[in-house]
């Protein structure tokens, strides 16, 4: 494999190997896609505060997520249907993830199946990402298998009553490929997203089977039948973050679904501190959106994230090489956070702290 040296050198490579579909679907966003540019140029109005003179002889970039000890702040967000990138699809991503000693969450819509990816990567921290059907027993049969297969909590979307309009995949008419299907089901529910009316075969299958009618008291619901812990995924605002610990969240996801929604929402390290600031430590706070950088993660554990995520490099990975390609790009991101905190004058996470970034606005009034 080629000697690449940072995410962008596999989104370049990704781009020239996947097909017109595939590549639009993974690199689109909603609308004018404005938020999707956003959420990576965000990060650009934080500067760094490094500290100097300090001993970074040893680095320690472990952290511990709902309790158990992972290798660094860094995990793989929920990404559908990896197949379309390589043919190992979720269960590559699964073996790098493991190989990395970090958290992989697998998507509802995915290629692979819970089981066979928790045969591909049995020891590896698995969540699993969870919308609800409107038919219940759906989503209860997902639960009990995901609950069978070992996978350590839940991460329900709360931001997807339906999909956001990717005008990329209405002009794609994007669909599964016919030699694909949704592996988590059987019949109809696999294979109807591989037909469109016209437009995007996601939407229309979106449309007809999730359920646009949740509640906060379906957190309850969902509460009563698992004893797994709970995330929920897609909160950017402080009212959300204090309804979610009122609701029994163990944790949340700053997240505006990779841009993917609603155009025109902040960019999710601008939303960031505000969750952070109504959450006030009773739960944990994860970060998903634009991350491409070992910075990128500084920033966002700065402005009080205890985790985050990202989903398209490794899909820019997967697509490359494979397991080899999303092991890589974790390995990457891995030497790119160490690096920065060593540079910033840290020696764990614990010395990661919010007065080391300031916003572009500090210094533009000096």
């Amino acid at each position: 494999m080629e000697a690449f040296t940072c995410v962008q050198d596999f989104e370049q490579s990704a781009m020239k190997i996947l097909p017109i579909s595939a590549r639009d679907y993974y690199r689109s966003g909603a609308g004018d896609e404005v938020t999707l540019e956003w959420n990576k140029n965000a990060f650009r109005k934080y500067r760094i505060r490094p500290r100097v003179l300090r001993n970074v002889s040893s680095i320690d970039i472990s952290t511990k997520v709902l309790g158990e000890r992972i290798s660094m702040p860094l995990g793989v967000a929920p990404t559908a249907m990896q197949r379309m990138a390589h043919p190992d699809g979720e269960c590559a991503t699964a073996k790098a993830v493991q190989q990395s000693g970090t958290v992989f969450i697998q998507s509802t819509i995915s290629t692979s199946s819970i089981e066979e990816v928790a045969a591909a990567a049995p020891s590896a921290t698995k969540w699993f990402q969870l919308y609800v059907y409107t038919d219940r027993d759906v989503t209860m049969n997902l639960i009990r298998r995901v609950e069978r297969a070992g996978f350590r909590a839940l991460v329900l979307t709360v931001d997807t009553p339906f999909f956001g309009t990717r005008r990329a995949d209405v002009r794609n008419r994007f669909v599964l490929p016919r030699h694909l299907k949704l592996a988590n089901f059987e019949g109809r529910l696999s294979r109807k997203i591989n037909e469109s009316s016209g437009g995007s075969g996601l939407n229309e299958y979106v449309t007809n089977l999730f359920d646009d009618s949740l509640e906060w008291r379906d957190l309850h619901w969902l509460k009563s039948v698992t004893q797994l812990p709970i995330v929920l995924k897609g909160i950017l605002t402080a009212e959300d973050a204090i309804l979610a610990v009122e609701n029994g969240a163990s944790g949340v996801v700053v997240s505006n679904h990779g841009a993917r929604q609603i155009d025109g929402t902040a960019a999710t390290i601008e939303a960031l501190p505000e969750v952070v600031e109504a959450v006030d430590g009773r739960i944990e706070v994860y970060l998903d959106g634009g991350v491409r950088t070992g910075t990128d993660v500084f920033k966002a554990l700065a402005l009080g994230a205890k985790m985050v995520f990202f989903g398209r490099p490794m899909l820019w990975g997967l697509a490359h090489a494979g397991e080899e390609g999303a092991t890589a790009v974790l390995e990457i991101m891995r030497k790119e956070i160490r690096e920065a905190l060593a540079l910033a004058g840290c020696r764990s996470l614990a010395e990661v702290t919010r007065d080391m970034i300031a916003h572009e606005s500090v210094y533009s009034r000096l």
